[in-house]
């Protein structure tokens, strides 16, 4: 009868224990959508004008401690990840999958190997739940470190963060609920005082992940809440004092990790122009044009949207530096990115290929509309040329669906023809066809 009660009483609390869990998984899945339905909400233009206002007053003060690489323009970036390139998101989104990855990979390994401790300081039932939730944790772990790989969504990142911190924060309210429910004795309760410290290893950990404010405030405030609900499961015997001095530290590891993440962040968009953009024009340049062209490829492919790509090429620039000299040729094409980009909608992509030629990758857009839009810029003007007359372009059109084409390199080099076909017929004109 006694051995029938006990494995009653043990039952009792184990079903307690996944129900409480199934409560708490429940909480912070509602608590990752809202964050979401928030972060969608904080995207939109009249929410990031309010910021970029406010950003416009902090800057000059927030100006000493960033990177001296940084522009001020590019500070509104540190806010909010909507005004970022997709060059920009894409490695950001591979990096922080990464390092989920090898924060996964310590977590599996490391997370059993206290069950030792457990087994020397705890009783039989107590380290056995314990090492029953670590087992569970660690294959947890293991299968985000197993089955996740960066694909260079940023939603997928999104998602590899919040099953990363959402397994230990289960496993710490779990285990926190687990030990008020037994009486434990100095060396024990030393030891379960341990289990406290992983909010605070987690709120740390954020400062490895390249991260806008935005999103370091909602990650931190899901640790926060996490807290604040263990300490509300055992409210009849929480320390008060010792509580609020642990919630409030954990609030300052959070603005110390805050502003470390925004500093990785700064750099790697300080060190992504650097890489991504032509020095003398200000635009992509031919290596990324081309990780540009495939992303923009692939995404017209996924959502069957037509793409279209435009061919430039300056008639008769040579010339220009023959009789003028180099310098005056450079301010020829830093007049002609000007002129074109005030044509540009947010989502075309405009690339300096080599010398005097140019890409415009034009998503969403058939070659009827491409074209018109070409015609646009070119009735408005190109620039002038150092003598006074004004400076004209050949430029060649394909467009994915129109000339059924299968790769990106295809539309690439059916563009580069029709631009020389235009340049044979007399150039300062569009060539859709042939």
């Amino acid at each position: 009868m006694a051995v029938s009660g006990l494995l009653r009483c043990a039952c009792k609390e184990d079903c307690a224990t996944l129900v409480m869990t199934f409560v708490i998984c429940s909480v912070l899945a509602w608590i990752d959508s809202t964050y979401l339905n928030i972060f969608a909400l904080l995207n939109r233009p009249k929410a990031i004008k309010i910021m970029s206002r406010l950003l416009s007053f902090f800057s000059p003060r927030l100006a000493s401690f960033l990177p001296t690489g940084l522009k001020a323009t590019e500070l509104v970036q540190l806010l909010s990840p909507s005004q970022h390139s997709m060059l920009l998101s894409q490695q950001r989104a591979t990096m922080i999958v990464n390092r989920v990855r090898l924060f996964a990979m310590l977590f599996a390994v490391l997370t059993p190997i206290w069950g030792i401790v457990d087994v020397m300081v705890f009783s039989s039932p107590l380290w056995i739940k314990l090492a029953l939730l670590r087992v569970l944790t660690s294959a947890a772990f293991a299968a985000l470190l197993v089955f996740y790989r960066p694909t260079g969504s940023l939603l997928d990142a999104y998602r590899a963060m919040a099953i990363l911190f959402i397994i230990p924060t289960v496993f710490y309210i779990a285990s926190h609920s687990l030990l008020a429910g037994y009486a434990l004795s100095s060396l024990s309760s030393a030891v379960a005082t341990g289990y406290a410290f992983l909010p605070f290893v987690l709120m740390a950990g954020l400062a490895i992940f390249p991260l806008c404010l935005l999103e370091n405030i909602l990650l931190a405030s899901i640790l926060l809440i996490a807290q604040g609900l263990a300490g509300y499961l055992n409210w009849s015997t929480l320390n008060w004092p010792s509580f609020a001095g642990g919630f409030w530290l954990l609030i300052l590891i959070a603005g110390v990790t805050a502003l470390a993440s925004t500093s990785q962040l700064a750099f790697m968009i300080t060190l992504v122009r650097q890489a991504i953009h032509d020095p003398l024009t200000g635009i992509f340049s031919r290596s990324s044009g081309k990780e540009i062209l495939n992303l923009q490829w692939s995404a017209a492919q996924r959502n069957e949207q037509p793409l279209t790509l435009a061919f430039f090429d300056l008639d008769h620039f040579k010339q220009i530096n023959d009789n003028f000299g180099h310098e005056a040729g450079d301010k020829v094409l830093q007049s002609f990115v000007a002129q074109v980009q005030k044509k540009l909608r947010a989502s075309d992509s405009l690339l300096r290929w080599g010398g005097e030629e140019f890409l415009l990758v034009m998503p969403n857009t058939d070659l009827d509309k491409a074209e018109c839009a070409i015609e646009r810029m070119q009735s408005n003007g190109f620039g002038m040329r150092p003598d006074g007359t004004p400076l004209t372009a050949s430029v060649g059109l394909a467009e994915r669906n129109a000339d059924q084409l299968d790769y990106y390199k295809q539309i690439l080099a059916l563009a580069d023809k029709r631009m020389y076909l235009a340049k044979q017929a007399g150039r300062n004109r569009i060539c859709a066809e042939g």
